[in-house]
């Protein structure tokens, strides 16, 4: 699960606002993740996304690559070729950074029709966000919404078709483009996210799902608080959602969750104690290059502790899953 630019004073900003509490909480390790790229300081998402999701530093703007321009399988096109279900749920258009990184092998991240092309191809079981038009694209010679019929996927394009689906493969282009912010996309994620979960568990061998709250970034970017904190909130509804999923399992599911990078280099400095307004700064308009939070839940959790390389979480969870060849 990743919350696009969620540093620890976004999260803790959050907890403020809810009264000192969030389902976040509830994780029992937690560490800290480095998330310099190849050639920044100060990483992008598409560098961000590809170490998490492939294990490699590659350059700002390079999707599934590394640095020198070779592919780079990820952890969820492992887990596919394993025959484990997979799924992304994000709030944003599918062909965006983070969920291109697990799914897709390109130059840049502004490839977003050739990005849409590589999902087509890239086997996923549940894929829920927006990015409809760049699926009307035509490659050769018919759509791509035609070809992920072809390939037997079910095209939704409302969260209450998706809620109505009991089985198969589904893509939900649920916008045109980006969905809406958090107060009026009416729990988008949470319902993606829960559907995903029902849909991908009903594999034996187990699933690998990437959750993305795309739009903490967006509002830091813009440097408005109030958007930070609804991003936010809505996260951590959907990480209660996972959290409780992973704890009926018995002990057998893994929740990771971090970020790619902080946006917004965001300052808690006090709060009225009468008025319970914070005051804060922003000190930037752009990413920063503070290290990100990292909190863990269920079997193996203890092996995201401490402070560690973004790149790392390939290697680990390809140990997890006792995947030994890819």
């Amino acid at each position: 699960m990743i919350g696009d630019g969620m540093g620890l004073s976004h999260i803790y900003a959050a907890m403020t606002k809810n009264n000192g509490k969030l389902n976040i909480e509830r994780c029992t390790y937690s560490g800290f993740s480095k998330t310099y790229s190849a050639n920044n300081y100060t990483t992008d998402s598409g560098a961000g996304g590809t170490a998490l999701a492939c294990g490699v530093k590659t350059n700002n703007g390079m999707i599934g690559l590394s640095a020198d321009s070779l592919p780079q399988k990820s952890i969820l096109e492992v887990a596919h070729q394993q025959g484990l279900s997979t799924g992304v749920v994000v709030a944003c258009n599918v062909t965006y950074a983070t969920p291109a990184s697990y799914l897709a092998h390109r130059v840049h991240r502004s490839m977003t029709s050739a990005i849409a092309q590589d999902i087509v191809n890239s086997g996923v079981d549940v894929l829920i966000g927006g990015g409809k038009k760049d699926f009307e694209s035509i490659h050769n010679g018919s759509s791509l919404t035609r070809q992920c019929v072809e390939k037997g996927y079910q095209m939704l394009y409302t969260i209450n078709d998706v809620l109505a689906v009991d089985t198969g493969k589904i893509v939900a282009l649920l916008a045109d483009n980006h969905p809406p912010k958090a107060a009026e996309r009416q729990d988008l994620l949470y319902n993606g996210t829960k559907k995903a979960l029902e849909l991908l568990s009903k594999n034996d061998k187990g699933f690998f799902l990437l959750v993305e709250a795309s739009q903490i970034d967006w509002a830091s970017h813009k440097n408005n608080f109030n958007d930070v904190i609804d991003e936010v909130l809505d996260f951590d509804k959907v990480i209660g959602l996972v959290l409780d999923f992973a704890a009926a399992q018995g002990g057998n599911t893994l929740v990771i969750i971090t970020a790619d990078h902080e946006t917004g280099g965001l300052v808690l400095l006090n709060k009225d104690s009468e008025t319970g307004k914070i005051k804060k700064k922003f000190t930037t308009k752009h990413h920063s290059a503070t290290p990100v939070p990292v909190f863990s839940f269920g079997v193996g959790a203890e092996n995201f502790s401490g402070f560690m390389e973004n790149t790392s979480f390939f290697d680990k969870l390809m140990k997890l899953y006792q995947f030994k060849d890819y």
